[in-house]
């Protein structure tokens, strides 16, 4: 029998913002943690802060760019090699970008779609194999309220987004029988450099509750997967949002869009 001392947990993006929060609430939950990021100093360093409080637990910090077609791969067979069982996979890594889908670079588009698709599929696809076949694992992807949209300037975000929401929900279906848990997590703003907003806009938002701290979010997002839940949309100005793709017609985008609005 396995307990979470011999088990994993693995956040993807986990030197910052969502993805340490993800780690720390993981580690309060007594789970070990690997720490994966593509910024080197900054993951060893975090990896160091959450050691200095959970002393307790094996905190291993990876420096990886999961941005590479064959990153997953290379993650698990890394993970084989090293005897790691991971029984709680975080799908967190992910870059954003508000502008229109020809003025993007072809690296980034090629970025966006590994971060978003590729890499956390494959993650899905080899440890979710492993917890299939032991009977129990939990995976969280981390999608956006954004998912369900189609407007301009949001083009491969979303839609990238969207390919992690309907993939969560159809694991979710196809392991609830396996004992492996999959949860999609909707969130709208969050409180992180990310989305390059200014500090009275962060005080505000988080003020009225339409803007979520990191630590407050992948609490949600951990208490959803450990409920087995299917799908959360936390807040209720988040929830409000979704409303919006059913409100504002094609034609009223494209006239939005003539009067330079966006």
């Amino acid at each position: 029998m396995t307990t979470k001392k011999d088990t994993y947990a693995l956040v993807t993006g986990a030197s910052s913002g969502i993805g340490y929060a993800y780690a720390v609430a993981l580690a309060k939950r007594g789970y070990n943690l690997l720490m994966v990021s593509n910024e080197a100093e900054a993951i060893v360093e975090k990896a160091r802060c959450i050691r200095e409080n959970y002393g307790d637990i094996d905190i291993i910090p990876r420096m990886q760019d999961l941005g590479k077609q064959d990153s997953a791969r290379e993650l698990y067979e890394w993970c084989q090699e090293n005897n790691l069982m991971v029984e709680v996979l975080v799908n967190n890594a992910g870059v954003y970008h508000d502008r229109d889908f020809l003025d993007d670079s072809e690296g980034f588009t090629e970025l966006i779609l590994n971060l978003h698709v590729h890499t956390p599929a494959m993650l899905c696809y080899y440890f979710g194999k492993d917890m299939a076949a032991r009977g129990k694992g939990y995976i969280l992807n981390m999608s956006s309220v954004t998912s369900n949209y189609g407007f301009p300037r949001l083009s491969t975000y979303s839609s990238t987004k969207g390919f992690l929401r309907l993939l969560s929900r159809s694991l979710h279906v196809e392991l609830s029988g396996k004992g492996v848990h999959v949860t999609c997590v909707r969130p709208g703003a969050v409180a992180t450099p990310l989305y390059n907003l200014k500090e009275k806009q962060l005080k505000a938002g988080m003020m009225v509750g339409a803007i979520y701290t990191p630590e407050c979010l992948a609490e949600k997002g951990l208490k959803a997967l450990f409920r087995g839940k299917s799908e959360i949309t936390p807040g209720f100005f988040t929830q409000l949002l979704n409303l919006l793709p059913h409100l504002i017609p094609t034609w009223m985008l494209r006239l939005i869009r003539k009067w330079g609005w966006f």
